[in-house]
């Protein structure tokens, strides 16, 4: 090598490390938020830098202009290639950042649900405790002669009820949580399915104190799984009445939120819910204020979180809101066609 190329080539490594080392901060920069941009910039500031390089070199030596032509023309030659390169690297890196992404969100989903399924394990396990020892103490007390054999029976009888419907909720829960469930959809009348649940939690809320009683306005056809929008619907009116007061009423009606859904709206007479409590009355398990504590009267805690998931696999939703003297809960579920409501009602018998 010539000792008289050596400026020129030290002319060039300056100028290209100083073009290189500003587009890589550039690149750096544009990766914190576009990260398959920064990829697709990458070869270009190669190029960049190299042809920097050569041009400065170019003015520190004397070359013929057809020799600088042709370099030039071979660097921008080679812009298409580093475009395609960048291309790739960026479509590569989206890939991968969608990926990752994706995985982050199914570890982030598995580690939620496994921490409720715990969670309510636990919750039950716990609340078994009370029949359990009723159970114990009921036959004891059978045995001893303390109370009569029929007494006990019928209390042995109503405790195991009470353990029957909480792992019916454990199981619901579980099954309704699962990796792929499915449901079976089919043509249902909605307003049939609230007149039998109203029919049969009828002797409940007379056993309470609390009338029921409700209506369907217009055409109630929907595309639902029938035993699951039951239990949710059920689940609701259960709710309403274990939280309303005696001498007072639980509604379930139901009408056509225009062409796309049918509304179930369940409204009772707790008094209402704290503002601050509303976001969290369909998580499972969570224990709010006394006028909406879960596992009171045999429940699990888990009736509304099981209504929202039933609502969430309909591809519909299921909210709260106070109103006078109690709240209401919306239970929206996808409409069978797109016919326009009819104005004709009829009544949800039940009470």
């Amino acid at each position: 090598m010539s000792l008289e190329v050596l400026p020129a080539i030290a002319v060039a490594a300056v100028v290209a490390g100083a073009v290189g080392l500003g587009g890589a901060l550039i690149v750096l920069a544009v990766a914190r938020r576009r990260p398959a941009l920064a990829a697709a910039l990458g070869p270009l500031v190669v190029i960049a830098a190299l042809g920097s390089g050569v041009a400065a070199s170019i003015q520190a030596m004397v070359l013929p202009k057809s020799a600088v032509s042709a370099v030039l023309w071979l660097l921008v030659a080679a812009v298409p290639s580093a475009l395609v390169v960048g291309l790739v690297l960026a479509v590569r890196t989206q890939r991968l950042g969608a990926d990752r992404a994706a995985a982050v969100a199914a570890r982030e989903r598995d580690a939620a649900a496994e921490s409720r399924r715990r969670e309510v394990v636990a919750w039950i396990s716990h609340d078994l405790r009370a029949p359990l020892a009723s159970v114990r103490a009921l036959a004891e007390a059978a045995e001893d002669g303390v109370a009569a054999p029929a007494d006990a029976i019928r209390g042995i009888l109503a405790e195991n009820a009470r353990m029957s419907g909480m792992v019916d909720d454990l199981l619901a829960y579980s099954r309704l949580h699962a990796p792929g469930v499915r449901l079976q959809l089919e043509p249902v009348d909605v307003g049939d399915i609230v007149s039998d649940v109203l029919a049969t939690a009828a002797p409940i809320a007379q056993a309470a104190g609390v009338r029921v009683d409700g209506a369907v306005v217009g055409d109630a056809a929907a595309v639902a799984d029938p035993r699951e929008l039951s239990r949710a619907v059920e689940n609701l009116v259960l709710n309403g009445i274990r939280h309303t007061p005696r001498g007072r009423a639980v509604r379930a009606d139901v009408a056509r939120d225009g062409a796309e859904a049918v509304v179930v709206s369940v409204s009772d007479g707790c008094g209402g819910i704290p503002e601050a409590d509303l976001g969290h009355v369909f998580e499972p398990g969570w224990r709010g204020t006394s006028a909406r504590t879960p596992g009171q009267g045999g429940g699990t805690g888990t009736g509304l979180s099981i209504v929202q998931r039933v609502a969430e696999l309909h591809g519909g939703a299921c909210s709260v809101e106070n109103v006078d003297g109690g709240c209401r809960f919306d239970l929206r579920v996808p409409g069978a066609g797109a016919q326009a409501p009819r104005s004709s009602s009829r009544r949800a018998t039940g009470s």
